[in-house]
């Protein structure tokens, strides 16, 4: 089938804490897979220079794109970087380590199918580690990779690696959502174990990052069995009569002919088309960008789903969602803000703070009643009209939504619905 072709993509993000190394790791990729223009690597090779190194080029520099992160050192925003290898193509989101920047990790990873946490072999898991594994999870992000960096600083010592390993381990088993983990020994620096095997680890019998990365399955990761197309725009052409509802398909399988329920109306018809920029499709599955027929005149708007009647989403104006805070003022019972939910936007209230997550422990304590900057906890909101969503393990797309400050139009919270 032509739509499972981005089966060959793979979103991959890197997180951990700070300097454990995730810029040069995405670099060496780059560099040993030969993703690298000439001129590229002079720029970086020049800037390099200029930081002080001898002879090593610093690889982080193909990563790090903004001035402010070249001169600090430090990554602050979300660089994206392509490349493209025989078995599959990649985009990487490389996040900031720094707990400030925790909004833009969250930004980097909502769309992953994969997360590499790097671990410093010398440091051990630290709380940015635990953070972004939690948050990688609760992301849905179904993959982790746990890289740990700068062996060749600890001499490639495999009791340092097995004690980092039984150490996240531990510490995984709160994790939800997450179907596999591989422990991997990297120097992202030298280069072993990222593309190559290295002669300096015979005690390990996996394989490098970048096979792993070629080979490991997410086909099977997208929900297939539950249609839900949110109405991004509504195409009218009055001269032609015609009329129809484009949208990209957030999951499920979409015939012609199938039966489809529109919410909130409620109202049902049967497709009659289905439309892509390449001409009309039998079918169409989740990931594709498509323009609904109807058989009926139906009021359908921008924010609305269409879905199948017999698996149809929740329709509810209270819901209950485990937030990521990305603000300086807490979040406190009472407060309204701007709820930006698939194509659809409302006015919510937040009738109550549930608990709120220790990261270290991953217990939750209901005990508190505010969410401050970069906490994580359960909440339940009240929004002034329904909504048809999906709990976030179900449906990522339908199952999510960002909370917005509207005095300032900041972006002030994600959240995944429970």
């Amino acid at each position: 089938m032509a739509a499972l072709a981005s089966a060959d993509l793979l979103r991959l993000a890197t997180a951990g804490s700070v300097d454990d190394g995730k810029s040069t790791l995405i670099g060496r990729l780059l560099f040993d897979a030969k993703q690298v223009l000439t001129d590229q690597l002079e720029h970086v090779e020049e800037a390099s220079r200029r930081r002080g190194g001898e002879g090593a080029v610093d690889l982080s520099l193909l990563v790090d794109g903004l001035r402010a992160e070249r001169e600090q050192g430090i990554t602050i925003d979300v660089a994206y970087r392509y490349f493209a290898t025989t078995k599959r193509t990649f985009i990487i989101a490389d996040t900031p380590g720094h707990v400030q920047y925790t909004r833009n990790m969250v930004t980097g990873a909502s769309t992953a199918d994969l997360a590499v946490i790097l671990v410093d072999a010398r440091k051990g898991v630290l709380e940015q580690s635990k953070r972004h594994a939690y948050i990688s999870s609760l992301l849905g992000i179904p993959h982790l990779v746990v890289a740990v960096n700068k062996m060749d600083l600890v001499d490639f010592d495999e009791e340092v690696f097995d004690v980092i390993v039984r150490e996240f381990s531990e510490f995984a088993h709160g994790l939800r959502g997450v179907r596999d983990i591989v422990y991997i020994p990297i120097s992202a620096k030298l280069g072993d174990n990222v593309v190559e095997h290295s002669e300096q680890t015979p005690w390990y019998g996996g394989a490098p990052l970048l096979e792993h990365l070629e080979t490991v399955q997410v086909a099977d990761d997208r929900n297939l069995d539950e249609a839900r197309l949110p109405v991004q725009w509504v195409i009218r052409d009055h001269e032609s009569d015609y009329r129809g509802y484009a949208g990209q398909l957030a999951g499920g399988i979409l015939r012609t002919g199938d039966e489809v329920l529109v919410l909130p109306s409620g109202l049902t018809t049967r497709i009659e088309r289905i439309d892509t920029f390449d001409g009309p499709l039998a079918e169409a599955v989740a990931g594709m960008s498509v323009t609904l027929l109807l058989e009926d005149e139906l009021d359908v708007s921008r924010g609305d789903i269409i879905c199948h009647p017999g698996d149809a989403p929740q329709l509810s104006r209270e819901l209950e969602a485990t937030v990521c805070w990305m603000a300086d003022a807490p979040l406190r019972a009472g407060a309204r803000y701007a709820i930006k939910h698939a194509t659809h936007g409302a006015r919510v209230i937040v009738d109550e703070v549930v608990d709120h997550v220790d990261v270290h422990t991953l217990t939750p304590d209901e005990s508190a009643t505010e969410l401050g900057l970069n906490d994580i906890g359960r909440v339940r909101l009240r929004t002034s009209k329904p909504m048809a969503f999906d709990p976030y393990a179900r449906n990522r797309a339908t199952g999510s939504f960002i909370l917005i400050d509207e005095s300032s139009n900041d972006t002030v919270g994600a959240g995944m619905i429970c």
